[in-house]
């Protein structure tokens, strides 16, 4: 299994302002499903940050996500060793395959990947 990207995820009510201060750092909207929005670097695309208002289709909202290669592979590691899924693995209709996980710090990381 390996990582594609890593993206922190900011909680927000002030979306479009949130957008337009990342935009004077280079940030380009790349995505945008209205409760989420996810700003890229042009010059780097995997350099991203995700807005969010709330999580669609889970309970918590995620401070981080992970995209890897094998999600399911993922599942099953973290299962094995026993830390706290938040989520569970399943399709979202946006086109990935992701759950939630709680780190040792309490922070909840959705990790995903594209189908």
């Amino acid at each position: 299994m390996s990582v594609r990207r890593a993206v922190p995820n900011i909680h927000s009510k002030a979306v479009q302002e949130s957008r337009e201060f990342y935009g004077l750092l280079g940030f380009e909207e790349v995505m945008n499903h209205g409760w989420i929005m996810t700003l890229a670097s042009p010059s780097s695309p995997t350099a991203q940050i995700s807005i969010m208002t709330h999580d669609r289709t889970a309970p918590v909202t995620p401070d981080m996500s992970v995209e890897v290669d094998d999600v399911d592979a993922a599942y099953a590691v973290m299962r094995e060793s026993g830390a706290e899924i938040v989520h569970p693995l399943q399709d979202e209709e946006w086109g990935v395959r992701r759950f939630f996980v709680r780190d040792p710090n309490g922070q909840v990381v959705n990790v995903l990947g594209h189908r």
